[in-house]
């Protein structure tokens, strides 16, 4: 099998970059290692910065987002039972944030790849990346019981933090840069309205709470919660008992609880690798980077590196010059390190470390008042949250 660009990984990065080349006239295989349901049904991020709505729109993608996703423009900080919104529109010329599964953007995009685009093949297991410094760089993969070889001209490692992609290149020039935090996040889906028409970022004593939503109907919220915390061991009477005492306010809200029917504990950690391209293999989202999900910059930083690869990869067809693929890792680290800046800043202006002390907890409600009564911190916050420029 041959195509011009090979992307292992059919998450939202792969099946966008796929899209982006279709338009192009550039043609692609996509490899996934898992079935069609389980990439439609696995619950990850939420949010969409501005710019990632804007992509799926001018790639035919945004139809649905449009119609079923819900346009958020601020957020709600919560610390010492006081409640402060920071308005995005207001401070950043007009940007919002979308609330739309990363679930339901798969969804949509494999459809329209199914539909429209190239070769998209489930159950497809990349085993190895061969010859990424040639000319003719080979994905080997293992398809309907039988091994089989991919050839093209460039790879696209889209496969997440445990695929092989990364494994390509070579240690000798790899550089890793990463953090673990001494806490993680014990989430659960419930199906309840939410009990706010935007998120709400939490700082308590007790530990860290956010209030989020998957629809008008269910209700995404998360506990800091120890690293070693089972989900199991918290019953849905505890979790809510807890949200509420982390989530209160001194005025009359009141937190909606309902049926639990996901919970799951996610840890919290910072990634990079550098660099993020060797010879003709390109790494792309996780398999390049994590952020802890405090953010909301997961997704859309993979969006940010495609679209910088689709971008180089037409400028090479189109004019035959490799500028932009020699300055993709660059020009993608550039947003990563910011990306990872401010989800590293917001984990640590909002969950107490363990063992932290009153000196400790008095800079973190001092960081956030300086949020609530400041408008230059408070445009620092949303022009970081709705999104980095794309270009």
């Amino acid at each position: 099998m041959r195509t011009t660009v090979g992307i292992i990984g059919a998450g939202p990065a792969g099946l966008l970059l796929a899209r982006l080349l279709h338009r192009a006239g550039i043609a692609s295989v996509v490899l996934e290692s898992r079935d069609r349901a389980y990439v439609e049904q696995r619950q990850r991020a939420g949010i969409l910065e501005q710019g990632t709505v804007d992509i799926l729109r001018a790639a035919g993608a945004g139809e649905r987002m449009d119609r079923e996703g819900l346009r958020h423009d601020g957020i709600e900080l919560r610390f010492d039972g006081r409640r402060h919104r920071v308005d995005f529109p207001g401070l950043t010329g007009g940007r919002a944030v979308t609330v739309y599964a990363q679930t339901e953007v798969c969804k949509d995009l494999v459809a329209l790849q199914l539909e429209e685009g190239g070769p998209l093949l489930f159950e497809a297991e990349a085993l190895a990346v061969e010859g990424a410094e040639t000319g003719t760089p080979r994905v080997r993969f293992r398809h309907e019981g039988r091994e089989d070889v991919l050839e093209c001209d460039y790879v696209a490692g889209c496969d997440g933090f445990w695929g092989v992609a990364r494994k390509a290149v070579p240690a000798a020039l790899s550089r890793v840069f990463e953090r673990t935090y001494p806490f993680g996040w014990l989430g659960i889906l419930a199906d309840v309205a939410p009990s706010h028409d935007e998120l709400v970022y939490a700082r308590h004593d007790r530990g860290f709470a956010l209030l989020s939503m998957r629809s008008p109907t269910v209700s995404r919220l998360y506990l800091q919660v120890p690293t070693e915390t089972d989900a199991a061991d918290w019953s849905d009477e505890a979790i809510w008992d807890e949200l509420e005492r982390r989530l209160a306010t001194e005025d009359d809200w009141r937190l909606q609880r309902g049926p639990v029917t996901q919970k799951s504990v996610t840890p919290m950690r910072s990634f990079v690798h550098e660099p993020m391209r060797h010879g003709r293999l390109f790494l792309a989202g996780d398999a390049a980077h994590i952020v802890p999900p405090t953010g909301a910059k997961g997704l859309n930083l993979a969006v940010g590196d495609v679209v910088t690869l689709a971008r180089a990869l037409v400028h090479r067809r189109d004019t035959g010059s490799e500028e932009l693929l020699d300055s993709y890792s660059e020009t993608c680290l550039r947003r990563v390190w910011q990306a990872e800046r401010f989800s590293y800043d917001m984990t640590t202006l909002l969950h107490p470390a363990p063992g932290a002390t009153p000196f400790e907890d008095r800079l973190q409600v001092a960081r956030l008042d300086r949020i609530a009564t400041s408008r230059a911190a408070r445009t620092d916050l949303a022009e970081a949250y709705t999104g980095f420029p794309l270009d």
